[in-house]
């Protein structure tokens, strides 16, 4: 659970974490431009972004949804549903082009280059990884994220330790930045605001790719954890440095290569796989969402609105944060309000369901584990969970078959790790795994049969009748 979790966390964090917070323009405008205040916000803003991350990636695991709509259609009133659809993928589009924006920005910045040089590259990256499944662009989103974090850190410890002005003069310096809300603290809701209505198309996919809804929130909450340290640390490192940075457009990266030229170059190197983060999360998402009633034209869809982001990248990175950003903040917001009532409303549902589904897997193991008796009544059990969980049966079945391969090959991985090869137990986790690969399960001496599915390894029953 806790390695689920833990790579949950970081792909949330990875997928909010963007062109705008790496290269630090975000956090200038909406935190740092109200000077120590701004810190303030910061730290409230992590802790709406750890409820929000909780509550929604909670909702995708347990609408196991493919694309955000099954989650809003399923817990929200139809006319909310259908209006803030059709905000998400406006979002979705939107910031898509900021980022290939933005990577034009980065190696124009750090190397000189042309715009288009940069946003050509990126546009290149998005359309090559999603080609990918779900699994391998949440696998490439939480890859990236740890490099982000060192950093972020690294660099805000310098520029703290570094820093020679008072802070009631940063303050004042810092006041000289541009920024669009009257006060610190509606600055720090648009900007969570902001982040979610990015996010949750995104989220709620990979929410929905994990079967048991603890883990899901657990990892979102973390993950919203995480981005809300990584959020202040960033403020306060900016605002001590405000002087120096506060006019740049990547103004994290200009604070990097003030402290070393070399790590500039790594710097602009993990702000460029940041922006293709959220630029393969914005395009992959509405490519789903766009596609949801006819799959198989994804592929064709993506290329379309990806290639459609592209020309308008061309509008420039910094004036489309300054535009842009704060309306989808306000439509995040309301986001934020309408699914934390729906999550509250249907928290008893779910809290049922993760326990079904957990029962659900440990009846599933135990029947497909020769050395383990399997009752007739633990059959009947496992068929009324079934029955009762809101997720279809073959929808259900491949889920769970999923889970448990992957933790038998984790605990494979792990017995080969310690060294425990002796005979018998060789030739048990051979037996195992040729039943899990071919999908059948021979009678065992207390009464075991095969399934009527086929006896699949980690497969439900396909019939829900007893």
């Amino acid at each position: 659970m806790v390695k689920r979790t833990i790579s949950i966390a970081l792909s949330f964090v990875g997928l909010i974490v963007g062109a705008g917070f790496a290269s630090g323009q975000e956090i200038q405008q909406y935190f740092v431009s109200y000077g120590t205040w701004g810190i303030l916000g910061a730290i409230l803003a992590a802790v709406i972004m750890a409820a929000t991350g909780y509550t929604v990636l909670q909702l995708g695991s347990y609408y196991m949804a493919d694309e955000h709509n099954e989650v809003l259609s399923g817990s929200l009133p139809t006319w909310v549903s259908k209006f803030l659809d059709l905000a998400i993928i406006a979002t979705l589009f939107c910031i898509g082009f900021v980022m290939f924006a933005g990577a034009g920005e980065n190696l124009k910045q750090q190397l000189g280059w042309p715009v288009w040089a940069g946003s050509v590259i990126m546009l290149v990256l998005v359309l090559a990884a999603g080609m990918l499944d779900v699994d391998k662009v949440s696998a490439v989103i939480g890859g990236i994220t740890p490099f982000i974090i060192v950093f972020v850190v690294a660099a805000s410890i310098y520029s703290f330790v570094d820093r020679s002005d008072s802070w009631g003069h940063l303050s004042e310096v810092a006041s000289s930045i541009p920024n669009s809300f009257p006060n610190f603290a509606l600055s720090s809701l648009n900007y969570v605001g902001l982040s979610l209505i990015l996010s949750v198309s995104m989220a709620i996919v990979i929410g929905g790719s994990h079967l048991y809804p603890r883990e899901a929130g657990w990892g979102g909450f973390f993950g919203g954890l995480t981005f809300g340290i990584l959020l202040t640390i960033s403020a306060v490192a900016l605002l001590c440095s405000t002087a120096t940075v506060k006019d740049d457009a990547l103004p994290m990266l200009s604070l990097v290569n003030n402290i070393n030229g070399g790590l500039g170059w790594v710097m602009a190197v993990v702000i460029y796989g940041m922006i293709f983060n959220t630029a393969i999360g914005m395009f992959y998402s509405l490519g789903r969402r766009l596609s949801s009633k006819r799959p198989e034209k994804f592929r064709i869809i993506f290329i379309g609105v990806t290639l459609a982001g592209f020309v308008l990248s061309f509008l420039g990175f910094k004036s489309l944060i300054a535009t842009v950003y704060p309306a989808l903040g306000y439509l995040g917001v309301f986001l934020i309000i309408v699914l934390l009532i729906a999550w509250f409303r249907g928290h008893s549902r779910i809290e049922d369901e993760a326990e079904r589904r957990d029962r659900i897997s440990e009846l599933v193991e135990r029947r497909d584990n020769p050395k383990k008796r399997f009752t007739s009544k633990q059959r009947r059990q496992l068929r009324h969970l079934v029955r009762a969980s809101n997720i279809e049966n073959a929808e259900l079945r491949e889920a769970v078959r999923k889970e448990l391969d992957e933790e038998s090959d984790d605990d494979s991985h792990d017995a080969s790790s310690d060294g425990n090869t002796s005979g018998n137990e060789g030739t048990s986790a051979q037996g195992e795994s040729s039943s899990s690969e071919t999908g059948t399960n021979g009678d065992t001496s207390d009464g075991k049969s095969t399934d009527s599915s086929g006896g699949r390894s980690g497969s439900v029953p396909a019939s829900t009748s007893d």
